[in-house]
């Protein structure tokens, strides 16, 4: 998955945090959402901008950076 079409990092928007487009959701905060348990159906009904692939993103852009040891400033630089 190309996590790039979904996530991006704005310094207007949530002071650059990453979040998923079209959205002030940061991947912090959907991460946030499942390690306190919720389910994709939890996430996709309270936050009907999402969709499948979109949460799929989150966990492919959070993968990267831990395989790469990067934080996400330098992947989201990267995108231009």
């Amino acid at each position: 998955m190309d996590w790039k079409t979904y996530i991006h990092s704005d310094p207007k928007i949530l002071l650059g945090k990453p979040v998923i487009k079209g959205t002030r959701l940061s991947v912090e905060f959907i991460l946030g959402l499942f390690s306190e348990g919720w389910t994709e159906q939890q996430v996709l009904e309270n936050y009907p901008t999402l969709n499948t692939r979109s949460i799929q993103a989150v966990f492919a852009f959070a993968a990267e950076c831990l395989k790469d040891d990067v934080y996400y400033t330098s992947l989201l630089s990267e995108v231009g």
